[in-house]
């Protein structure tokens, strides 16, 4: 860290968690046959036939959930 770089504790705690539901997303859709992509829109899943499930490239991560959710 930088000397002018302050800590923020609440940021480095926002950005662990939304890292570890990344993650557990990730692996959840793996093992539905599927693949959790990232892009500047947001997240899409990718099906065994390399396309995009519901059509969509601009999920959230909530979005992502819900669907794995439903799906399994």
């Amino acid at each position: 860290m930088a000397r002018n770089e302050k800590y923020d504790a609440a940021e480095a705690n926002a950005t662990r968690s939304s890292r570890l539901q990344h993650n557990e997303l990730r692996r959840r859709a793996r093992q539905q046959g599927l693949e959790l992509r990232h892009s500047d829109y947001g997240y899409s899943l990718i099906d065994g036939d390399r396309q995009r499930v519901a059509g969509r490239n601009d999920l959230t991560l909530d979005e992502v959930a819900k669907h794995l959710d439903a799906a399994g």
